[in-house]
This record gives structure tokens, sequence and C-alpha cells, in this order.
């Protein structure tokens, strides 16, 4: 089966061809003939197997008939994601270069006014993330009723980052009559209730086994201890054993705190190295997806931010340097290799505090995964640091220091009478227990009189007076200390 064959426009077919692409994958076959008769689909398939032209390339025919209106998209979709978004507009701008459409992209991080602009013009492609399309929205700068194609993508990404509030607000901005295409790599209960909602009479074409990773893809468990210098040190062994058969690879943590440590620990090894998650701001985001999609970074560190749909077809090796709470989330991070039928490697590097999480990710996946070197039962916990080279804020306390072993006692701790003549009376007794001549040697102690204790006048080198203590006569003026400058007789 070719592409010409699934009812695609002669314009279509020649983009595509001139992409390279000849046959299909099983989504795209299953989905196109049926957007192309504007029925509703709900498409079901795991990460890398081309869930996004399944929906560009029929969207591409039908918008050759017809135009946009100012303020007025003819066709949207929603992407979870900055990057997702701005990788669905470089799709449309390769598969629709014989077309003349106007292709808006509503993100978060850029101007309002470069988007008003677009918007003002007419847009026959709206591509935008939730959130900045509810801002334009509740703005008056777009109008939704007279989008005629809805594409959600990346449905279960949008469930875990909490869109699907906004996800139901905008489906009620949309005239019914209009068609539904849904896509997501995993089915959790919320997202069926979505599609029963919104969906009318959908063709479910679902390729393989929701939540099932690929098959391309070989997968290993590597023990680490705790500490996380311990795992940096694993990691770093990992990538140096792998060398030989790594081109790049993504290295996933759970925390963005977590991707900006690890990121300086491997720059400091010197590490061709780059880090990608949310709190950067978009340029900064942008180019660093660029750079290593060229190859100048061989190593990219990152948040979830890029677990989900980035393509980037070449990618050899994954690293898992947290495993992840949510098991659907182990899913996508592994499938960003062994892509479009390529081999690749994915390392989880896991500690015994992670059991749990890994029986859940092999319940998903209906499989067990492979340990690379032994399993936890071999892990010893050590106390040594072999990584930061200085304690840090917030980091672990070294052996070997000076108070170490001392007991604390409380700070800022009242006594009364009887708790503070106790420790005087032993420290008496020790003084009388030293030889003689240590004991002259002692300093004479103080005796305090702790029975006129609340009554006694304020130490002399206080810098204050009690409220009723009397000065003597209030003076007059300056009293005695009157500037020499004034004592001068004034001349007349």
């Amino acid at each position: 089966m070719t592409f010409a064959d699934l009812g695609l426009s002669p314009k279509v077919v020649s983009a595509v061809a001139d992409a390279g692409y000849t046959q299909p994958t099983p989504i795209q076959a299953g989905a196109i003939p049926h957007a192309l008769e504007g029925k509703d689909v709900l498409g079901i398939a795991q990460t890398g197997t081309g869930k996004t032209a399944s929906f560009v390339l029929p969207m591409l025919t039908r918008l050759e008939k017809g135009r946009a209106r100012a303020r007025m998209p003819r066709t949207l979709i929603l992407e979870p994601t900055r990057e997702l978004a701005a990788q669905v507009e470089e799709n449309f701008v390769k598969y629709g270069k014989n077309h003349k459409l106007n292709i808006a992209l509503l993100i978060g991080g850029v101007s309002f006014d470069e988007q008003d602009k677009k918007l003002e013009r007419g847009a026959d492609v709206l591509i935008a993330t939730p959130g900045r399309l509810l801002d334009h929205r509740e703005r008056g700068k777009l109008l939704l009723n007279g989008v005629e194609i809805l594409v959600i993508d990346e449905a279960d990404r949008m469930l875990d980052m909490g869109f699907i509030p906004d996800i139901e607000r905008i489906c009620e901005m949309i005239p019914f009559t209009r068609q539904t295409l849904f896509f997501s790599a995993t089915m959790p209960p919320e997202i069926t209730k979505l599609t029963e909602k919104f969906l009318h009479a959908p063709v479910r074409v679902e390729v393989a086994r929701a939540a099932s990773a690929a098959t391309t893809v070989t997968q290993r468990l590597v023990k680490s201890m705790s500490k996380p210098w311990e795992k940096r040190d694993v990691l770093r062994k990992l990538i140096k054993q792998e060398e030989e058969g790594l081109k790049n690879a993504i290295i996933f943590c759970n925390r963005k705190v977590d991707v900006s440590e690890l990121y300086k620990s491997l720059m400091r090894h010197e590490f061709s190295v780059g880090a990608l998650h949310g709190d950067m701001d978009q340029r900064a985001r942008m180019t660093m997806l660029t750079n290593f999609r060229d190859g100048k970074l061989k190593l990219l560190v990152a948040s979830d931010v890029a677990a989900r749909g980035l393509d980037i077809p070449d990618v050899s090796h994954v690293f898992n340097y947290d495993v992840p709470i949510h098991s659907e989330d182990y899913v996508h991070r592994i499938g960003r290799t062994g892509r479009a039928g390529r081999l690749g490697k994915s390392f989880t590097i896991a500690t015994r505090n992670d059991t749990k999480y890994i029986d859940a990710i092999e319940k998903l996946i209906g499989q067990s995964i492979e340990w690379h070197d032994g399993d936890l039962s071999t892990v010893e916990e050590s106390e040594g640091e072999t990584d930061a080279p200085r304690r840090g804020k917030g980091a672990p306390r070294r052996a070997g220091r000076k108070d170490e072993g001392r007991e604390r006692k409380p700070r800022g701790a009242r006594h009364d009478a009887g708790e503070a003549a106790a420790p005087k009376a032993e420290a008496d007794q020790e003084v009388q227990a030293q030889p003689a001549p240590a004991r002259a040697a002692a300093p004479a102690r103080k005796q305090r009189d702790w029975s006129n204790e609340g009554n006694r006048p304020p130490r002399e080198n206080r810098n204050y007076r009690r409220r009723d203590d009397d000065d003597g006569d209030t003076p007059v003026g300056f009293g005695d200390d009157v500037p020499a400058f004034m004592l001068i007789e004034a001349k007349v």
C-alpha cells in the first residue's frame, strides 16, 4: 500500500514523496481513510509510529477547498507542550509546501502581538496549547465557532498535566458538527470518559496494545545505591560502557532540579551535554532541542517535557536516571529510541526505593525487564561521596567532622533554678576532684544569687535605664553641654 492508495490529494502525495516516505505506517493506513471521510477517529498507538502524519495529511487534503476568515480558524490542533506544538507546525510546513495555507501557532513564551496578527489574517490551521488558546479567547481575539476539524493529540499527556478541564471548556466552544480526531498512546479511564463525551461514533484504530513498549528497544535495569553522587557515578560508567554504539542519548529525570544538577555534573566531567525542562524560556528550549537534533550535543538531560511525541528519529540510547513514578511515562521515555524500525537501547537506574515503581512498569508492559549486572539484592549502601567536591546546601554531612558523635543540646532551652544548680554543682565537684596544683590554678567561680535573680539591678554594661529611675532635675536647653559656637556674642 502507498500513500496514493489512501485517497490523499496529488499535492499531498507529492510532498510526502519529496520528504522520502513511500509506505504509510499501520496507524496512518488505518486512520487516514476514515479521517478523509469526515468520521471521528480514536487512534491508539505507541509512540514513534507516525501519529502526527495520521491527522496532518488528511487535514491538508480537506483544507484545499475553502478559505479562513479573520479570527475564525478552520481547524484546531491541541498539544500539551510547546515543543510538540512547534513540531506539528513543522510537519504542516513540510507536507503543505504545495498549499498556500495560513498557520498560526499559539504557545506560551511568545509575544501576544505577533500571534494576534496571524489570527487577524485568518488561520487555516491553528495549533495551540490549551492555556494560551484560552488566554486569546478571553481577550476577545479568537472565535471558535468556525472550527471544522478538532484534533486532540497526546491526550494521556494532557491528563497528566491537568489540562482535561481546559479541554472540556474548549470542546464546548466548538460547533457540535465538527469532526474530532483523538490520539493517545494509553487509555486511562479518565481518557475513555472524555472520548465517550466528545466523540460521536468514532472509528477506533488501534495498531498496538495500549501502553506497550516498542519491540525494537532493548531494555535493561541497572542497580545503584540511593545517594545522588552514587547514581551519577553509575550513569557515567554506563555512558562510557556504551560509548562504542552510543550516537546520542536522552537522560530523563523526574524533577527539574535534578535535571540542572545532573547537567552541571556531566559538564564538570567534560561530556557534550545540554539540558531541557519546563522552567527554561521558549527560545532556550528550542535552541537546545535544535542543537541536539543537529548533532552538536551528544547527551540531553531532560524532564518528561521531552518524553512525549518529540520527533528525534535517530536517538540510539535512553537513560532513565530516575525510575518514573507513573508507569505510563516509562513507555513514552523509552519510545524516544528505536523509532521508525531502528534499534535502540534503554537503561533504567534503580535503587531499593524504586521497587514498587519497577513492579508497576513490568505489570503495565506485560513483561519482565532484565537486569544489566545483577539485581538490587547485591547492593550495599555506602556513606562515602565520590562526585561532589564540596558540601552544598541540603547535602548530607560528610563523615569525619570534628563534632561527630557529640550530643546536641536543644537551642534556646530554659532552665529554672533547680535545673541550673545541678550543672553548677557537678562542675564544682570536678574542680575539687582535680589535683591540688590544678585546683589552685582553676579560676574562681562567681557565686550567683538565684534567690534574688528577679530583683537584680541592671548590668553596668547595658545601655539602658529603668523607666522609673530618678535622674535628677530635667535639664533646660542644652544644659551644661552648650556648643561653643552658641557662646559667641552676636554682633549688633
